[in-house]
């Protein structure tokens, strides 16, 4: 086998090569990025998962959670199965778990072999992280090319304190950033 070992700072490709060119960019995908989004992780029995960061939470008698997520993921048949999710809250330290669940990072042994995970009765969330709820799921409907899952919150765990973990304009961050 040939390896060939870069000088450092050296790259292959001075751009991304599978990049949109700017050109042909959506204007709304581009708002999107910039608009900061909680980096979130959704659970169901089964157990399914997939990290969300189009998530929302609306105070009210019953108070609701939000959040678009793919219809052809594991987790939407398992939220539908069950009839309910849990949503945790990740953390700066969860950038590796968020790209697992997101598709973005190897999984060797599945998506729950790693990390401490609680068992909850709306699907395992991780022992460490900045909070969760439980979810009831009330409906879902098409909205662009996700569904909006609509859900009214049934149990909240919140540590003291916690450092949200954000997504802005493809990349995680955090508030010191």
């Amino acid at each position: 086998m040939f390896h060939v070992n870069p000088e450092p700072g050296a790259e292959i490709h001075h751009v991304d090569p599978f990049a949109t060119p700017a050109g042909q960019r959506s204007p709304v995908r581009r708002l999107r990025g910039r608009l900061a989004s909680p980096v979130t992780l959704w659970t169901a029995p089964g157990p399914a998962g997939l990290t969300v960061s189009s998530t929302l939470v609306a105070e009210g008698e019953p108070d609701r959670l939000l959040g678009l997520v793919d219809p052809e993921a594991d987790l939407w048949a398992a939220i539908e199965e069950s009839g309910r999710f849990a949503v945790a809250v990740l953390g700066p330290a969860h950038r590796q778990l968020a790209d697992r669940f997101a598709g973005l990072f190897p999984s060797p042994g599945g998506l729950f072999a790693l990390d401490e995970w609680v068992d909850t009765p709306y699907g395992p969330v991780p022992a460490d992280a900045g909070g969760w709820v439980g979810c009831r799921l009330d409906g879902s409907r098409e909205f662009g090319w996700a569904l909006l899952v609509e859900a009214a919150v049934e149990a909240v765990e919140l540590p003291e304190r916690a450092e949200p973990l954000l997504h802005h304009r493809g990349r995680y961050r955090t508030l010191a950033d």
